[in-house]
């Protein structure tokens, strides 16, 4: 199997699991952590009073009550039918798409964006074109807030090296086994600031908050103007 074949197997792979999962999966877990919160709080800050938030993937919609609740209006987009089942029940009157990451076709129509736990499911072949087309769905001078999931280096060298050993064709960062919904890559913090910078994304916030076992690294940013 050649590595696009692989990858496209992998995003299936991926979709799948956050379906079959979708019913139960708010039950005993919420994500927004006291950083999540404090993000998700800024991010709204900067937009307009009657602006608009693209919340992709939005998941069952954990954040969207937030953005609500401060007035704004929230789009979501997931690439999972089952989320996307999920966030409407609990938001019935908010716009959803049926989108994934590399498909986002909007152009200026948002204040801010987030896209949070979830870069962990992009490949590195996706990420600038993820990260273009978020910044071409703000409008100039707008914020993106993203988070980066990352793990132990030895975690990651030892599922490289176990991988390898199967013949998949992954490259280093990549890891399929345990809880990773069946594909997860976690890039060093210098590649990840290297898309930043192509994408002309301007760092403007971050922090660091370690978890059970995995961490995020959460990024604010600005578009230029």
């Amino acid at each position: 199997m050649n590595r696009a074949e692989w990858l496209a197997e992998r995003r299936a792979a991926v979709e799948r699991s956050y379906t079959l999962e979708a019913p139960s999966y708010d039950e005993g877990y919420d994500p927004v952590t006291p950083a999540h919160h404090r993000f998700v709080t800024r991010l709204i800050d900067t937009c307009s009073p009657a602006g608009t938030v693209l919340d992709a993937p939005c998941g069952t919609g954990p954040y969207v009550g937030m953005v609500l609740a401060a007035g704004r209006t929230v789009v979501g987009a997931d690439q999972s039918v089952g989320m996307l089942a999920q966030a409407r029940s609990k938001h019935p009157g908010v716009r959803f798409e049926l989108i994934g990451l590399q498909e986002l076709a909007f152009d200026g129509e948002f204040d801010g964006a987030m896209c949070l736990d979830a870069m962990e499911n992009v490949p590195p072949e996706d990420w600038p074109l993820v990260l273009a087309n978020f910044r071409r769905a703000v409008r100039p001078g707008g914020h993106l807030y993203v988070t980066v999931e990352e793990i132990e280096r030895g975690e990651i060298d030892a599922a490289f090296e176990a991988v390898t050993a199967a013949g998949l064709p992954v490259v280093h960062g990549e890891v399929i086994e345990g809880d990773t919904a069946g594909y997860h890559f976690y890039p060093d913090r210098d590649r990840v600031l290297g898309w930043l910078t192509e994408a002309g994304l301007e760092v403007v916030d971050e922090a660091d908050e370690w978890l059970d076992g995995y961490g995020y690294h959460h990024l604010l940013m600005r578009t230029p103007e």
